[in-house]
């Protein structure tokens, strides 16, 4: 986490109204030059002042595409900040990416550090070393910009909540270079372990150890905390996937008795479908109905017949904005467990550091500039490439163990 100075006082004491009343006018001052960026999980006093909304993959990439069609020099995104990296490397030189407050950081992208990702591959490396087995790492969108660098410089690829299991069978088959005869492959997957482990069990690898088949499980944690990742050079071996020892902090705060509780809660004759992001425990989507990224979520619900009933496993300011919608349409949405699942790193930008950030550039002051290595970009562009090259939109996930769900077609677009 980087450190954010002090806002000066005044912008402390306004009031909601004087703040929203100054942001407007700053963007009227600055009008295609600026570019202002919401998460859906940020707060509704902060995505009212977007000119764009989304995931953060989906967003960067649709800024990249705004901002040359209005000629714009400032991308101020309020998200995190390797949201904010990926937009800059993403968007061209001369634009320049802003985060309002540079403490806005993300939990899971920091369980990912290049140096442990640099040791952790020396050491599979090591445990693999006269086997015929090909290591190839992939890295969830939400990592660092190094991370990234790091996965495109060992010829691995990027991978989004939604083209996931794509990316995987693009790893399987060696990557961009085709196996040579009797050679394995050994996906290293970064840094979200629910993320991977949900995906492997996806594309059919045995994730738990099933002593009535007698099969031990075919995924191991390679946790960056511990020696040699606490793995012995057999264990590691003996995985077809690592899985980094990282996690979402608002996603895992979701448990399979909050699946159980709701569907009790409503065991009429309507009943109710639980969808759950693919970043929380393997246990939650197993009980769960649907699973699917942010921007399935969003449309699943959106297109969702009235009279239906939904509990829904993400980011509690993101899922009150879909309830309040879908209610006027004879939909409920409620989230699936009443625990405070919201991301507070991301909340850190608020108004005032809102309007200290637009009052610097109408000022001629950029301030919180967020620029990538010129070669670490470049790495980490090369593994987005890959990902793009390698898949196209996807469906969430049924649950076959919960045969009444309706598949619902997911958005064209590539999504977290």
């Amino acid at each position: 986490m980087l450190w954010q100075p002090a806002l000066p006082d005044r912008y402390l004491r306004m009031s909601d109204e004087d703040l929203a009343a100054g942001i407007a006018a700053r963007k009227a001052q600055l009008g295609d030059r600026l570019l202002v960026l919401g998460h859906h999980y940020q707060q509704d006093d902060v995505v009212r002042h977007a000119d764009l909304t989304g995931d953060s993959l989906k967003l960067s990439q649709m800024a990249a595409a705004e901002s040359e069609r209005r000629g714009s020099e400032f991308l101020v995104f309020c998200g995190v900040h390797f949201m904010a990296e990926t937009a800059d490397v993403l968007t061209p030189d001369d634009v320049k990416v802003i985060l309002p407050d540079l403490s806005a950081g993300c939990s899971m992208a920091d369980m990912a550090q290049y140096d442990d990702a640099i040791a952790a591959w020396d050491a599979i490396a090591a445990a693999v070393k006269d086997s015929k087995t090909r290591v190839v790492p992939i890295t969830y969108v939400n990592s660092s910009a190094a991370i990234k660098a790091f996965v495109g410089s060992k010829g691995g690829a990027c991978c989004t909540s939604s083209n996931a299991s794509q990316v995987f069978d693009w790893a399987l088959k060696g990557g961009d270079e085709p196996l040579a005869k009797g050679e394995v492959v050994k996906i290293l997957f970064l840094p979200d372990q629910h993320l991977g482990r949900n995906t492997a069990k996806r594309k059919g690898f045995v994730t738990e150890p099933d002593a009535t088949a007698r099969k031990p499980a075919q995924t191991a944690v390679w946790d960056p905390r511990q020696e040699h990742g606490g793995l012995t050079p057999q264990q590691v071996r003996d995985a077809a996937v690592l899985l980094w020892a990282g996690h979402c902090s608002v996603h895992r705060m979701f448990r399979p008795e909050h699946v159980d509780e709701v569907k009790a809660q409503f065991s009429d004759e309507a009943g109710i479908t639980v969808i759950v992001h693919p970043e929380c425990a393997q246990e939650v989507v197993d009980a769960a109905d649907m699973s699917g990224s942010t921007e399935h979520i969003i449309r699943v619900i959106e297109e969702a017949p009235a009279g239906t009933r939904w509990a829904v496993g993400t980011e509690i300011h993101l899922v009150k904005r879909l309830a309040d919608a879908a209610a006027a349409r004879g939909v409920f949405v409620r989230i699936l467990s009443s625990c405070q699942c919201l991301c507070t790193t991301m909340y850190r930008i608020d108004p005032p550091h809102l309007l200290w950030t637009l009052d610097s550039l109408a000022e001629g002051r950029v301030v919180n500039q967020v620029r990538v290595h010129p070669e670490a970009r470049a790495w980490a562009r090369s593994a987005l490439e890959r990902m793009l090259r390698n898949s196209s939109p996807t469906s969430a996930v049924k649950n076959p163990r919960r045969e009444a769900t309706a598949a619902i077609p997911a958005p064209a677009s590539f999504v977290d």
